[in-house]
């Protein structure tokens, strides 16, 4: 008899209710936030620096995964059941799987045999919605530096061949690298040079994962960097422009 694959094992499994999930560890399921019957993202002020000094992190990374499939996440998710089956109160925090390599060479990111989380079709190709929340926020700032270029009456004087923010897409798609935007005639803006990242490369995705809160969070997107003031009277130090505060560079 075959060995099943993921997916049939994925799909075979029986799941649990995420508030039962929830409350086998000593959270509360009223105050999840859920997303269906088996996913739910939970609330920061469960964060609580004092147990967390007293946890134990085991780190599992720069790990090459066998031609089996054995790498980081299922490498991980393993060592938690494991330590769990032992007795120990462990739990794995894993990375969102991001939908170009799922789509790609690499396959999904949710582990692997019967060392996988489940749903395993949801979380490889939507789960909570974050990823699209990141990918819109980042391209809508896009959007706005190209309609301030074109803009005659709010123009910051964006210089667009300095322009170093890119627009991002969930996808592997190595056309979109490098492009050029702004085509088609004077309504469409000013034709520059752009090109896509992957969502999971987004400056926004990297501030997300650090900020400490709301109010750190609108600090950190408002300082991103945009790029260069065109210099004016052959001044060598111009504007740099970010969201909301233009502090002067030397370039």
């Amino acid at each position: 008899m075959p060995f099943p694959s993921d997916l049939e094992i994925a799909q075979k499994a029986k799941m649990q209710p995420i508030g039962t999930v929830a409350k086998s560890l000593g959270i509360d399921p009223d105050s999840i936030d859920q997303y269906g019957r088996y996913k739910a993202k939970l609330p920061l002020d469960l964060i609580d620096e004092k147990k967390i000094s007293k946890s134990k992190l085991i780190l599992v990374t720069a790990l090459s995964p066998t031609p089996a499939g054995e790498g980081k996440t299922t490498t991980s998710i393993g060592l938690c059941e494991g330590l769990n089956k032992v007795g120990k109160k462990a739990m794995v925090v894993l990375r969102e799987p991001s939908l170009g390599p799922v789509f790609g060479m690499k396959g999904g990111a949710a582990g692997g045999g019967y060392a996988q989380v489940v749903p395993m079709e949801d979380i490889n190709l939507h789960f909570t919605g974050d990823f699209s929340a990141i990918e819109k926020a980042n391209n809508l700032l896009s959007a706005l530096i190209d309609n301030n270029i074109q803009s005659k009456t709010r123009n910051l004087g964006i210089d667009p061949r300095t322009v170093a923010w890119k627009r991002v897409i969930d996808m592997n798609d190595r056309a979109l690298r490098n492009i050029v935007i702004g085509l088609g005639g004077t309504g469409n803006s000013m034709p520059r040079e752009d090109g896509f990242n992957i969502t999971a490369a987004s400056e926004v995705m990297a501030i997300i994962c650090l900020a400490l809160g709301y109010d750190d969070l609108k600090e950190r997107l408002g300082n991103i960097f945009v790029g260069n003031s065109a210099p004016k009277d052959g001044s060598t130090c111009m504007p740099a422009t970010s969201m909301h505060k233009a502090p002067w560079r030397c370039c």
